[in-house]
């Protein structure tokens, strides 16, 4: 049978995960896959489902006794209310309905974000609830990493005018805010998330009560291990854990025994992202980092709630299962910001963690994801949707300045935390390890693997890697020695960690000259570490090495990331018993960048009640200024954040929920059969950066602008992109306050542009009151454009597409084929199982031999051959038997395409995932397009020569083909020298 087919507006609330499985690039695009579909996706685990209907936050009514529940605009969900609660009694029926058919153990039911349910399935049962018609997708869960105070002054936060000031003075900024944070826990005891106005004299919490009851809290305190509820206050006012994704408690006491069953944090992450996002003004820092005086974060009167699903520290991780949970729960509790310092997916929008912030961004939730530490390297950015805010890492103006002076004179400067100065003999590491420990790891400084009786009193030379940076000094320390210097490997960041013993950390450039000089002196070789200096005014910011870069690899169009904030060595509170007993420590990550924007988010929630995230989002983009060195969009987004600024950025770029979706049709991971009529080119989605990953000659993208300032103001436009003219229509324009002004953009292609890659600029906005709205932009310049495919009817006929030019010079056009299709007869059995295995239940094999000298080649089914109401799928594997393809829609219209093939016998499988009866006849078709040009049925007509920017007309005419066929060729476009690319051309004489 056919699975059911959703309506738009089901899919509006639900939006299709088709595209959780990874094919191949021949894979049939936009076909509509089922995720989990193909048997390599099905092993016994843990899976995300999702079903058809909406979830809470987007449920508008049409079932019948149950009202809609999607709140109105500016409002919060009420989870207590009846209808909320009618209609999340209808959602988890559904679930235990569907879980009831397969088998399985549920781990949660979502209702809020995403509509489905967690579960322990195995493979068969995986399968058989992905034959569900109800079942939108079925999704594999994933074990994430997290991506691990002088930052308010930095930014500008304290000084006078400053956004602090602006919203009634540090007593008052973020007041009756919520931030969710989704990390590792909390450390509750922390004074960053006291509620009272002081201590009682040994740093703990005291005083009168500052902060009072929040309106519209329907969040909890869970009690759990070390963590009663009592532990929860005004400022610290919802604490919850997740642990289902590693088998509940009894597998986090069987795993990690040193973690706590509760929102207690067992790492210090958590604890460090909450306190800088939101933690109390002016607390003083112990311990080491009592040098540096008091810290604050972003937004202090904002209240915390803390959502736990990452455990195990280094060792452990967070599963999707839980994030979900977590995500889900905090929309329904009410928070206003969610930060998410957590690893995610690079390539897919349609991830289960993405489509809840896609709903919570929907409800009016800012999301502030981290951008990922698999910097410096291209294409290494996470967390790619629009709808979320991700944060590269910068550098800020504190620096821990030291040096190291070595026997012979020489001197290598780094960032040292050194508290007195220290000389003695020098050691490498890789020379002074016990008997019988690990090479590597004495190398690295492992603890436990250096020898006392080589170390004692001396300085040790350690490598970077693996272990925690402040874990090789331990080791240093643990050994008797008396000074560390920390030598990079590769070219990373350079941090001023609080060591255990002085320490000076150098770059991969100094390792060499300090190994040579230790090899050359032996048992002479010495050292003097310096003590180090506190810097206020270090240059800064520069990105950080680790940030991860843009272009994304879900899509060239969506410039990732989104901003840069601080993230090297922010000082922030911790989980003591994780961090050598430190209340405080110095963390660097994209994670410690994320909630400061989150934070800052906080602060634009409360100055600006009635912005959706998008405008916010802009306002931080626009506003936002180049970081030194590198200030490649790919690496700073948009720029560094101005926290002063962009509270009144004149301009901002809104976009929603009906744009989001044009989007998504857009990137071809909705499949063609589940996008509405306003799929949009995702360069077109009216963000406030712009991206082209591909521009040939010329391209027109639109957006729209609206004045959020108290006047009406005068815009001018201006632009900085080498290689590519921008032309603005209108250029010029007045805008009245709250009115809107839509705009064109003309990108093209000039002589000295460089083919085929990026150059990056600014489009900018400078109005007549003081307003600068500056947008980055992304573009790369390609040689050619043309469509992949065109259609056409009739034994003869004719029909035309446009190419355009990023080049001057030749340009010729070759005619290929047409071929008619090879109709291969077949019958399938029905799979009762569901699950393609190669040679298994419901398959039959075909082989399909594919000539040498082949261009393209395709095979197909269709949906008006076979004899039945069916759903046939279609594998394909190379003549050596490695896979080319698949396709698995929701019918038996399949198509799996291999450009340029190898030659030979293809093995073809049609599976019989549901066949309308007991087996199914069909019709198998494949085609073969020559590699040489010429052709005996199709002339191809057009330009002779490419003139850069230009956009020409290519001819097709058709003659002499036989009724009744189904036809397949090609068009070649080529320079001089190479093929450019083809379009398909497809011609039906049915």
């Amino acid at each position: 049978m056919n699975r059911k087919i959703m309506s738009v507006f089901a899919l509006l609330a639900v939006f299709a995960l088709a595209f959780t499985s990874t094919l191949p690039a021949a894979a049939n695009p936009g076909g509509g896959d089922r995720a989990g579909k193909f048997q390599e996706e099905f092993t016994d685990g843990v899976y995300l489902v999702q079903l058809v209907d909406a979830p809470v936050v987007a449920y508008e009514g049409g079932i019948a006794g149950f009202k809609a529940t999607k709140p109105a605009k500016g409002e919060k969900i009420n989870p207590n209310k009846q209808d909320v609660i009618k209609y999340v009694g209808y959602l988890d029926g559904n679930h235990n309905d569907v879980l009831q058919r397969a088998g399985g153990k549920k781990l949660y039911d979502y209702r809020y974000t995403f509509n489905g349910f967690a579960a322990e399935l195995t493979a068969p049962q995986a399968a058989k609830i992905a034959s569900l018609p109800e079942v939108v997708s079925i999704e594999r869960d994933q074990l994430m990493q997290m991506d691990t105070a002088t930052t308010p002054d930095f930014l500008g936060l304290t000084a006078e005018g400053g956004l602090w000031d602006q919203l009634g003075g540090v007593g008052a900024s973020g007041e009756d805010v919520i931030i969710g944070i989704v990390d590792s826990g909390i450390w509750p005891e922390s004074m960053s998330f006291s509620d009272r106005t002081g201590t009682n004299g040994n740093n703990t919490q005291g005083g009168k009560l500052d902060y009072q009851q929040i309106p519209g809290w329907h969040g909890k305190c869970t009690p759990g291990e070390a963590f009663p509820a009592s532990l929860c206050n005004q400022k610290l006012i919802g604490a919850q854990y997740f642990n289902s994704g590693w088998g509940g408690n009894g597998g986090i006491d069987a795993q990690f025994p040193n973690d706590f069953n509760s929102p207690r944090d067992g790492d210090g992450h958590g604890t460090h992202t909450a306190s800088t996002a939101g933690g109390n003004f002016g607390v003083e820092a112990t311990g080491p980092a009592a040098l540096f005086g008091s810290v604050s974060g972003m937004a202090p009167r904002a209240r915390i709630a803390t959502y736990k699903v990452c455990w195990g520290g280094a060792d452990g991780g967070c599963f999707g299962a839980d994030s979900v949970a977590a995500i889900d729960q905090a929309v329904a509790d009410g928070v206003d910001v969610i930060n998410f310092s957590i690893s995610g997916t690079s390539t897919n929008f349609l991830d289960a963690v993405e489509v809840a912030f896609l709903y919570a961004a929907d409800a009016g939730v800012f999301v502030a994801a981290s951008a990922g530490n698999n910097g410096p390297g291209a294409s290494s950015v996470a967390h790619p949707s629009p709808w979320i805010t991700t944060v590269a890492a910068g550098t800020h103006d504190r620096s821990l300045d030291g040096m190291v002076t070595l026997g012979d004179g020489s001197v290598f400067y780094g960032p040292s935390a050194a508290a007195y100065e220290v000389s003695a003999n020098l050691v490498y590491s890789a020379d002074v390890g016990l008997s019988g420990e690990d090479p590597t790891e004495v190398r690295l400084c492992y603890p436990g693997t250096l020898d006392p009786a080589l170390v004692s009193g001396k300085i040790v030379a350690c490598d970077r890697g693996v272990i925690a940076r402040v874990d090789k000094s331990l080791a240093v320390m643990e050994a008797d020695g008396v000074g560390m210097i920390l030598m990079n490997t590769g070219p990373s960041s350079l941090n001023g960690d609080l060591h255990f013993v002085p320490t000076v950390h150098v770059s991969h450039l100094d390792r060499p000259a300090i190994l040579a000089y230790i090899t050359a002196m032996g048992a002479d070789a010495t050292a003097t570490i310096a003590e180090g200096t506190l810097n206020f005014s270090a240059p800064a910011p520069y990105i950080a090495s680790f940030s991860s870069r843009g272009p994304l690899l879900a899509t060239g169009d969506l410039l990732k990331p989104d901003i840069t904030a601080p993230g090297v060595d922010i000082l922030a509170a911790v989980a003591p018993p994780f961090n050598s007993g430190r209340e405080f420590d110095l963390y660097s990550g994209t994670s410690m960048s994320s909630p400061h924007i989150a934070g800052l988010a906080a602060l634009m929630k409360q100055a600006h009640p009635d912005w959706s995230v998008a405008m916010i989002k802009s306002a931080m983009m626009t506003t936002a200024y180049d970081l030194l060195g590198d200030d490649n969009p790919f690496s700073q987004g948009a720029g560094h954040v101005q926290p002063n600024v962009m509270v009144d950025p004149g301009l901002v770029y809104d976009n929603g929920w009906v744009d989001w979706l044009g989007f998504l049709c857009g990137t071809g991971q909705l499949a063609a059969s589940y996008c509405p009529s306003i799929e949009i080119d995702p360069s077109d989605l009216n963000l406030a950066s712009i991206a082209i990953g591909e521009l040939a000659g010329e391209q027109v993208i639109t957006r729209t602008v609206t004045n959020v300032g108290h006047s009406g103001e005068h815009y001018a436009f201006s632009y900085d992109l080498p290689g590519v003219e921008v032309t603005a229509d209108p250029a010029s324009f007045m805008v009245s306050p709250g009115a809107s002004q839509t705009f064109t953009l003309t990108f093209t292609v000039v002589d000295e542009a460089y083919l085929d890659m990026y150059t990056n600029g600014h489009v900018t906005w400078t109005g007549d009151q003081g307003h600068v709205v500056r947008s980055p932009v992304v573009v790369k310049p390609v040689k050619l454009a043309a469509p992949a495919e065109v259609v056409g009817t009739g034994t003869e006929g004719m029909t035309s597409f446009d190419i355009s030019f990023g080049y001057s010079g030749v340009y010729t056009s070759g005619a290929h084929g047409l071929v008619a299709a090879t109709e291969t007869l077949g019958n399938v059995l029905d799979d009762p199982t569901n699950t393609f295995v190669p040679g298994g239940p419901g398959t039959t094999l075909h082989f399909i031999n594919i000539p040498a000298d082949t261009a393209y080649a395709r095979f197909s089914l269709f949906d008006d051959y076979t004899d039945g109401a069916d759903d046939l799928d279609l594998y394909v594997y190379y003549p050596n038997g490695t896979f080319a393809g698949g396709s698995g829609s929701g019918t038996s219209a399949e198509q799996v395409d291999v450009p340029f093939p190898m030659a030979g016998d293809y093995y073809v499988f049609v599976h019989g995932w549901q066949t309308d009866g007991a087996d199914a006849n069909y019709t198998l078709f494949s085609w073969a397009v020559p590699a040489a040009v010429g052709s005996t049925n199709m002339t191809v007509s057009g330009p002779t020569d490419a003139v850069l920017g230009a956009t020409e007309t290519v001819m097709v005419d058709w003659f002499g083909l036989d009724p009744g066929k189904k036809y397949l060729g090609a068009v070649s476009h080529n320079d001089a020298s190479t093929i450019l690319g083809l379009t398909l051309i497809a011609v039906s004489t049915e």
